[in-house]
């Protein structure tokens, strides 16, 4: 499990859902002045440079945000989060990235905090380096799933819980449920949002993992998928999702207005698709 590095992956396509989705809850919760926190379970690094080694390595963002870059002016529903990528790319090219915490750190207000999670050695040196001097940032380095339920519920007492770990080991797919059990207890208010990989036929847990979350009571749930191909036999990830217990309203909405789009414009074979669905809903 310690061998997971974000940088590896950073700004592929499966980023590009995360952050989007991440970018607009943000948003919703601005709409109200009274402070909010975000806490982050698997914060890596914090943000990445994308011409670095490990970015290098297999250049997975040519093929997410790469693809949206030249004409991000002209995707209007996903403004927050591209917004923030060209705030740090001011000259132009794209260099740098925002991983999760660092898109949560540009899009909080004066008022907001954040609670960053992390406990590979060196993604927490990273990201105590990148994220450490802003007062609003408290970094911990210990496991997510534990961290979380320790810290709820937090204060102040609205906010987003982004959970994102590496799945390379089956059993997160189960931590990942049991987690969301005990947080839910602690901190019933707090919107969660789960991102989960899509792999191929012979490691896919994800339909595993939505079942045993839809068993449970936890209200109104919202979930959207990205493939960017079809599901292959074997072990890659085609595609990824976002679960977002108590979303803000018209997130559906939201989603759908870029998710279309993106899809296409992010294939990379046939069989790409998406969806937005609720997983349960209690409310009209």
């Amino acid at each position: 499990m310690l061998s997971y590095r974000h940088a590896f992956h950073a700004g592929n396509h499966a980023d590009v859902l995360k952050h989007a989705v991440q970018a607009l809850i943000i948003e919703s919760l601005k709409k109200k002045d009274k402070p909010f926190i975000v806490l982050d379970t698997h914060a890596g690094g914090g943000l990445y440079d994308l011409r670095g080694d490990w970015s290098q390595k297999k250049a997975e963002y040519a093929d997410g945000i790469g693809r949206l870059w030249d004409e991000r002016a002209q995707w209007p529903a996903m403004a927050p989060y591209l917004g923030v990528i060209d705030e740090m790319n001011q000259g132009g090219e794209l260099h740098y990235y925002p991983g999760s915490p660092e898109l949560s750190r540009r899009l909080a207000r004066e008022q907001d905090k954040l609670a960053l999670m992390e406990l590979h050695n060196n993604e927490v040196e990273d990201l105590r380096a990148n994220m450490g001097y802003d007062p609003r940032v408290v970094v911990h380095h210990r496991d997510g799933f534990e961290g979380l339920v320790a810290l709820l519920p937090p204060t102040p007492r609205r906010g987003l819980v982004l959970i994102d770990p590496p799945y390379e080991l089956k059993e997160d797919y189960f931590a990942v449920v049991d987690t969301l059990k005990k947080a839910q207890k602690r901190w019933a208010t707090g919107i969660y949002a789960l991102w989960y990989p899509i792999l191929g036929q012979e490691a896919d847990k994800s339909r595993d993992m939505l079942r045993a979350i839809k068993r449970e009571n936890f209200g109104n749930v919202l979930v959207a998928e990205l493939e960017v191909a079809g599901q292959t036999a074997d072990w890659g990830m085609n595609g990824s999702g976002m679960l977002i217990i108590s979303p803000p309203w018209m997130l559906d909405e939201q989603i759908e207005a870029f998710l279309n789009p993106l899809c296409a414009k992010l294939a990379q074979g046939a069989g790409a698709k998406y969806k937005v669905e609720w997983l349960s809903k209690t409310e009209a």
